[in-house]
Formats: structure tokens, sequence, C-alpha cells
């Protein structure tokens, strides 16, 4: 009989006690002892946020395909729980079999967002192990991480033994295997087994690479960053998945008992994409674009569904509509979901490729609202982040959505991209005040279910590394706010600002992720001593407490403006720079000084004959994806309009 790891009088006390009992529909046991190596695969956030992402399902289902591994999964327990085990000596456990995460082979952590960080060292300190790597013992779980954080992981790197760079289906396996080998020796040494392990490839060791800097100064540049042995690689590449046709999928997917945030059945069609937006990380780590067949797409969405009894189902990658075979796969879900009552979800449609016709279809009775994302408020910002996406063509599925039966549209921007003018700003406001007003002008009185309700977002530009834009500076919180003010108050001097609703996101948490995303080590003392003071769920507006962080930057003297508002330099070393991603430096560079010299002003662009990425018209540039057969392709660009 399984054992649990809290009383039922503790799980009486504390919220939602249903997120800490496991034994889930789907969720995989196994005997203990019949696997050779137990993983415990962490969300550093609450249960129903770390259910609902995709990454953790697929490694649990690949492990768990491995008869010598057993994985089993750990969420971040919210506050009450954390004092009631603290309080108890309770230590960390495991879903599945309840036991102590400490008692693990192996505690993987994903890394999706730098607000997440203090999370991550709560459950290392829940855990029963020492904050730093350097101080944990021999036989302590070997800690290690993943996920579009880990493309920079300095700020955390004194915490793991191991990151792993790129897609986890490719180097697991051998991973594994070394560790078996390790341990069967009769003489397993951490130190080796990690020294033997940075050579599998993929795999960064942060406690054989040293960071020097100019001076001891807080503010001073790092001038090198090497290995401290010849046999470790001065340089990591990512790993990826080449083939997504017979990569591991969960057919079986986990049924929580609880409502999550994503609480549906989700089918990843695509990998990478083919837009080359300068702002976007996603964008550039993820390449280079791969799409599952057809066939299996069908077959892998009749599974799911059968096995979890979901009634709905979501299609995920960066931009669906830019599957090859959407229509087909449209065409088999709506006839399928119409024989078994589903409903279908489409995310990350873009408005140039806005199919109403099959919107209509998939949400024939619910019309909620429709998500557009200009990001910017003009043309000219649009062009110089190369979003691609004319005022012609917002308007022009705004005007198919209205005409379709949606009044409530979502328009989702930035603020304090590069070379942002008060006419960019001001932008944001006409433009939904334009929607809002084509509604009226489309749409006759008669046949109007209600208002419009245009929902405008901001969020703030945060430079993120392997981005055109990671030299860029960033805003002040002040800035930030000014900036939100200016468009707030040009929507209320707009006619129809009764029809527009307009929020923006948390300043101070988005200077904050500004630094953790371009930081280096020295802000592992900084994480320490904000985790110490109470610091947890920073991604939680009603949890988040900015001057604890402002606190901790200055009792440290670490300078936060160093991390932020500063322009980097093309020749500054950058704390990321021994990661290779597969997009070339060069290209990267090309692409900042384009957007610097606002190159690109005419509403004009061809599409790359190598990758399909619409780029606007410049000068010739090397394509940053390479074909199917690895050749790079220069992109066919022409200055006509």
């Amino acid at each position: 009989m399984r054992k649990q790891a809290l009383s039922d009088e503790i799980l009486l006390k504390v919220d939602k006690p249903v997120r800490y009992i496991g034994n889930e529909p789907n969720s995989i046991m196994k005997d203990p002892g019949k696997v050779a190596i137990r993983f415990a695969m962490c969300f550093p956030d609450l249960y129903e946020i770390g259910m609902s992402h995709l990454g953790i399902q697929i490694l649990y289902e690949l492990f768990n395909r491995y008869e010598d591994v057993w994985c089993e999964r750990v969420f971040s327990p919210w506050i009450d729980l954390e004092k009631l085990m603290t309080q108890e000596k309770i230590p960390l456990f495991a879903l599945e079999s309840q036991d102590p995460v400490k008692s693990f082979d192996f505690l993987g952590i994903t890394l999706q967002y730098e607000m997440s960080y203090t999370n991550v060292l709560q459950v290392i300190a829940l855990s029963g192990m020492a904050l730093y790597a350097k101080d944990r013992e021999n036989d302590d779980p070997i800690l290690i991480c993943g996920g579009p954080c880990a493309y920079n992981p300095e700020p955390v790197a004194d915490f793991f033994d191991i990151v792993y760079i790129g897609e986890g289906e490719t180097k697991y396996r051998a991973l594994f295997d070394l560790y078996k080998r390790h341990k069967a020796s009769g003489n397993y040494d951490k130190k080796r087994f990690l020294r033997e392990a940075a050579s599998l490839g993929g795999l960064y060791v942060p406690s054989l690479y040293e960071p020097r800097y100019a001076s001891d100064a807080p503010d001073a540049p790092l001038v090198s960053f090497s290995p401290l042995y010849e046999d470790v690689p001065a340089v990591i590449r990512k790993e990826v998945l080449s083939d997504l046709a017979e990569a591991p999928y969960p057919e079986k997917p986990i049924v929580p008992f609880m409502k999550v945030t994503q609480d549906r059945a989700v089918l990843e069609i695509m990998r990478g994409c083919l837009r080359g937006c300068r702002f976007c990380q996603a964008g550039m780590i993820y390449r280079p674009l791969r799409e599952k067949p057809l066939e299996e797409l069908k077959r892998l969405a009749v599974r799911m569904l059968e096995n979890s009894g979901q009634d709905e189902i979501s299609l995920s990658s960066l931009s669906s509509s830019d599957y090859s075979k959407l229509p087909e796969l449209i065409r088999f879900l709506i006839e399928y979901a119409g024989e078994h009552q589903l409903n279908i979800s489409l995310p990350s449609l873009r408005v140039d490729a806005f199919s109403l016709d099959v919107m209509q279809k998939v949400q024939d009775v619910k019309k909620s609202s429709v998500t557009f994302a200009p990001e910017a408020g003009s043309q000219r910002l649009r062009n110089v982040i190369n979003k691609g996406l004319s005022e012609e063509e917002i308007l022009g599925g705004c005007s198919k959505a209205f005409k379709a039966g949606w009044n409530r549209i979502k328009l989702y921007f930035m603020l304090g991209l590069p070379t942002e003018t008060k006419e960019d700003m001001e932008g944001i406001a006409v433009l939904s005040d334009k929607i809002a007003r084509l509604y009226y002008e489309l749409i006759p009185k008669e046949e109007r279910k209600g208002k419009v309700q245009i929902v405008t977002s901001t969020s703030f530009f945060v430079p993120k590394p392997f981005t055109p834009f990671q030299w860029a500076s960033q805003n002040t919180k002040e800035e930030f706010l000014k900036k939100a003010h200016l468009v707030n108050d040009t929507m209320h001097a707009q006619l129809n600002q009764k029809s527009i609703r307009y929020n923006w996101h948390d300043a101070g948490a988005s200077v904050l992720e500004g630094v953790l995303a371009r930081g280096d080590r020295r802000l592992s003392s900084v994480l320490k001593k904000v985790y110490e003071d109470g610091a947890r769920f920073d991604a939680w507006t009603e949890t988040f407490d900015e001057n604890r962080w402002l606190s901790a930057f200055s009792s440290l003297n670490v300078p936060i403006s160093f991390y932020t508002t500063r322009e980097r330099s093309l020749s500054e070393l950058l704390p990321w720079d021994f990661i290779d991603i597969g997009v070339s430096r060069r290209f990267l560079e090309q692409e900042w000084e384009k957007a610097k010299r606002e190159e690109v002003t005419k509403n004009c662009r061809e599409q790359c004959a190598g990758c399909g990425a619409w780029i606007f018209a410049g000068n010739h540039s090397v394509c940053p994806q390479t074909d199917r057969q690895g050749n790079h392709s220069v992109c066919r660009q022409t200055e006509s309009a």
C-alpha cells in the first residue's frame, strides 16, 4: 500500500490539498526495487501550473518508457504547506511514491521563466540539501535543469550540477547509462561522474568552468569564460531532435483531480518558427522548423482523447497557422469532434493567416474572444522588430472576426522596444481605437451582439539572450510606467475609449526579469539572500515583493543598472556566449545593426527560399535557418516596394 507523505491533519489545513496526493489516472507507478534510476521531475511552481506544461509531460513519458528508470513529479508547495512542512520537518516528496526527493538519483528542474528562481531554491532547501552545488554531499541527487532559461544558466549555475542545453529527448539515455556505470563501479564519486558527463554533448557542468571579470568591482564586465580542464568542451552545442515523427509523446496524459491552467489534451504539431521577430527568444532557440507528420498527429489526437476522457484538444506550436497540413488536420479534428462532442482550441494563429471560416467551425457556438499580437503601435516600429505584420493585415483580420460574430478582441503590445518614440506609443491607443471604430462601421446596429470590447495589454520589453536585441538597453521602472501612462492618457482621449480596456504588466517585475535574463554568476548571492528573506512565487502578483529584491541588491552592492539600462557593445563577452544554438552570432549582430539603423521602412517583404521566413526588404542577409539537408540558404531580398 502506498504511504502518504502528509497526514490527513495537515492536508485539512492547506488550500487545495489535492495538489499533493498524486495517484491521478494515467500517473505511472513502478516498483522502486526494480529500477536502477529514480528521477524527480520538478516544475518549480504550483501543481496546476506545472501540470499544464507540455515539456514535463513529454519527458515524464520518455523516462518512464525506460524499464530501468522511474520518473515521478514534484511541484512547489504553496506558502501554507511550506510553513507546515518546515515546522513539522517534512521533506519535499514526489507525488507518485510520496518518497523524499533527497532519496532520488536525479532532481530535474525546468526553468521556464526567470521569476521562478526563488522557487528553485525553495525546492532544493525543502528537499533537505544545501543550496550551492559545491556544498552538497556525494550521495545527494544530481541536480539538473533545462528549459528556455537554461540558455543563460549563469544566474543559477552555482546551484546546479548539470545544465541541459536543448531538447531533452536526445541525451538523457546516455546520461543515465553513464550514471549506472559509475554507480556499478562500487566507488561512485560525483565529481568524476560530472567530469565525464560534460563530454556527452549538450550538458554544461558549471563547476568545470571559470568566469573571470575585469576587476573585483560589482559592475566589472566579463572578460573570459573557460573550462578548467582540457577535456571539457569550451562550447556547448544545443541538442536538437531532428525527427519528430518517432519522438515519444504522452498518449496517456495524466488526468488531474483538479482544474489546471490548461485543462485539455495538448497536441504538439511542430517545433520552431518561420518568423524572425527580433525580440523573440523562442523563435531563435527552437530552430529549425520541424513538423510532425499529419497521420501521426491524427493517431495521437485520438489516443490522447480516448485515454484521458478530455472534452477539448488544443494545438501547440509557436505559430500554428504555419503548419503546412493545418487545413487537413483541422478537417479531421472537426469531424472527430463532431462525432464525440469535443471542442477544439486553436492558439497561436496569426492575423495574416487568420482563417475565420476555420475558427467558426471549431468554435461554432462559443465566441469568447480573438487574440492578435501587433506588438508595436506603428508600422515603423513593427518593421524595426521584424514583426512582418502590416496595419492593413491587422484591420483585415479584425474585420473578418467582427463579420464572423466576434465582438471581443484582445490585443498584445510591448512598451520599451528599441528605437521606440512617442508616436509609436501613442500608436497603440490609435490602433486600438481604429479597431473599435471598425466594428461599428462594419456591423449594422440590428446585427450587433452588444458593444465591441477591445482589451489592450502591454508588457514591457525584456532583452533576451540569443536574440538580435540581446545587446539592447532596457528601460527603468520609472520609464516603463511613464510610457504606460502615456498610452493610457491617449486611450482616454479617444472617442471610443469606453469600448477599450487597457492594462499593463508589473514594471518592477519586468526590470528584475531583465536582470536575471542577462545576468552572470554574481547574481547567485542575490538570489540566495532574497530567498532567505522570504521571496517565493515571484511570478504571482499577490506574492511578489519588489522591495525585498531591491533590498537584496542594495545590501550586496550589486548594481541593477549594470544588467539593465546599459547597451552592450558587440565586442563584450556575454555570459551565454559559450552556448551554440545553431544561429550564428554574426546573423544576430547584423539584425541588431539593421534595427538600430531603421533600414527597414518600407512595407514590402519577400519569403526566404531556404526557410520560408518572411523578411522585410533590405540588404542581402544570410538566412539563420538551415534546410532539411542542413545546407545554409541565402535570403533573396529586394529593395523594391
